[in-house]
């Protein structure tokens, strides 16, 4: 059959890609507050330095910390996992930029028969004059097919697959903002719990002498049973926090293992030497809080889900429409011996032009636009929830910050008091003028003081950590963009008409 015929249809339906049915895409408004609540408070804290945004952990001035949250961002793996499903939202844009092209394939074999005689077809094949029993057949053919996307079907379903690259290149940040922060608290955590057992361990120190002084007095009959008893309670009672305390701090150097990637116990001892609790950096410039569409990669995640759903509504609808469909085949085949394969007697061509309509499945076509849509109101109200969410977790970890910063602030003083409370009840004790009760109230409250003063200077340094994760801290925007270019550079082997019309509906996340 001659292929000329079908080179002008070839060309027009080529002309006619530019239009896709089902709504285009435009990202949704969500209404965000001009300033966050304690903005202010926290850009004007007295730190010692602003920290980079996108290098926050450098900002607390803590070599071995920033040494920590660098290994983690290497080896941890979870960021492993989320790198292996990007590629296989890779994969899935390849195949659905793929479906836009013209497909071909080769195809050859060679056979060789021996003709049964007993068979009927055998028998006046046998009385011909020059039968020969054996036969040879050989074939090349090189086969073409193309689905002409009329309706932007297959072009639709390009965009939902470039959408859902995009929010696992997103997703991939986000894990990395995540492994860093969570790196970041927990090292924080250890060393604030190894400041409280020290806290713990110097209290212990002190009720051991004050145990030694009351036994000497007891000694020279200046001490009752009871002070020695009392004496001897307070002590195992501090004594008592101490283990707990260490087994917190090892459950925590044991996650910390996990998030470097390495067994638990591998670093422990670069850390278990006791270091001061990191200071929280001054966060200078903020954003606004719609800055956070822009800046935080799990919102873009959200974003892009939502744009691939609306891409699958014009997918559903385009069955609603015939498919046309090209192939070709261009061959040589002879049955008598190989060196005739290519002579012109031996040529074979063929060309088709195919229609494929689902006209009686409507009620199926109708259903799928339905779950579609449905889809698509979820990914909205999940994109609307996730800002709202991240707008919270600014929120709270700013309070948290300005709260628990007022609150070391007061304790400190509140330590500098009880501590010199407590040296003068010694005194007084030792001369008789106070009972050994007001010694030991002297003692449990110094304690509580020191140790509620570590906790919120461990808790102001966590929620700062948590304040930068929040702002979508820890890499920059432009990152998105290197992405969608690499995604759309995926598509640069598709046909000019396919491949623009499948890039101009994809839209930016941010």
């Amino acid at each position: 059959m001659p292929l000329k015929p079908l080179f002008p249809l070839l060309i027009a339906a080529s002309l006619m890609t530019g239009c896709a049915v089902g709504p285009d895409y435009v990202r949704p408004e969500v209404g965000m507050p001009q300033r966050f609540q304690d903005q202010a408070q926290v850009e004007q804290r007295q730190a010692s330095a602003a920290a980079d945004l996108t290098t926050w952990w450098t900002g607390f001035d803590d070599p071995q910390l920033t040494r920590f949250v660098t290994l983690a961002l290497a080896q941890n793996l979870d960021l492993a996992q989320a790198g292996a499903r990007g590629g296989q939202a890779r994969a899935g844009l390849g195949a659905a930029t793929a479906a836009l092209l013209p497909s071909g394939s080769v195809t050859a074999q060679g056979a060789r028969a021996y003709q049964s005689i007993e068979t009927p077809l055998g028998r006046v094949l046998n009385s011909t004059p020059g039968f020969d029993r054996y036969g040879n057949d050989y074939e090349v053919n090189f086969n073409a097919s193309w689905e002409l996307d009329l309706f932007g079907g297959l072009r639709r379903g390009r965009e939902a697959a470039l959408a859902e690259y995009q929010a696992s290149e997103a997703g991939a940040i986000a894990t990395r903002l995540a492994v860093a922060a969570q790196t970041a608290d927990i090292y924080i955590t250890i060393r604030g719990l190894q400041a409280r057992l020290d806290v713990a361990r110097k209290q212990v120190k002190t009720q051991q002498d004050l145990l030694s002084t009351i036994n000497l007095l007891y000694g020279k009959g200046l001490a009752a049973d009871l002070q020695v008893s009392q004496a001897e309670g307070a002590l195992a009672q501090v004594q008592a926090s101490v283990p707990v305390l260490e087994a917190g701090l090892d459950a925590a150097m044991n996650a910390l293992d996990v998030m470097l990637g390495s067994q638990p116990g591998t670093h422990r001892a670069e850390i278990e030497q006791a270091s001061a609790i990191p200071i929280a950096p001054r966060i200078a410039v903020t954003g606004t809080p719609g800055d956070l569409l822009r800046r935080r990669p799990d919102l873009i995640v959200a974003e892009r889900r939502l744009a691939a759903s609306n891409a699958r509504i014009g997918e559903a609808i385009a069955e609603y429409y015939p498919k046309l469909s090209l192939s070709g085949l261009l061959g040589s085949a002879t049955s008598i011996a190989s060196g005739n394969l290519f002579t012109s007697g031996a040529n074979q061509a063929a060309g088709v032009l195919g229609l494929r309509w689902r006209l009686f499945d409507f009620g199926r076509i109708d259903a799928q636009i339905e779950q579609a849509k449905g889809e698509k109101a979820e990914r909205l109200a999940a994109y609307r929830l996730a800002a709202l969410h991240a707008t919270e977790d600014v929120e709270n970890a700013f309070s948290a910050l300005v709260k628990h910063e007022q609150q070391a602030a007061v304790l400190t003083r509140g330590v500098d008091s009880l501590g010199r409370a407590r040296a003068a009840s010694f005194a007084a004790y030792q001369k008789g003028a106070v009972s050994l009760i007001e010694v030991l109230n002297a003692d449990e409250n110094l304690l509580r003081a020191s140790d509620e003063r570590v906790q919120a200077q461990t808790e102001s340094a966590r929620a700062a950590v948590a304040a930068f994760k929040a702002l979508g801290g820890g890499w920059e925007p432009h990152e998105a963009e290197a992405a969608r270019s690499r995604s759309r550079s995926t598509a640069a082997n598709a046909s000019p008409a396919s491949a623009q019309a499948g890039t101009a509906n994809a839209q930016n996340p941010a």
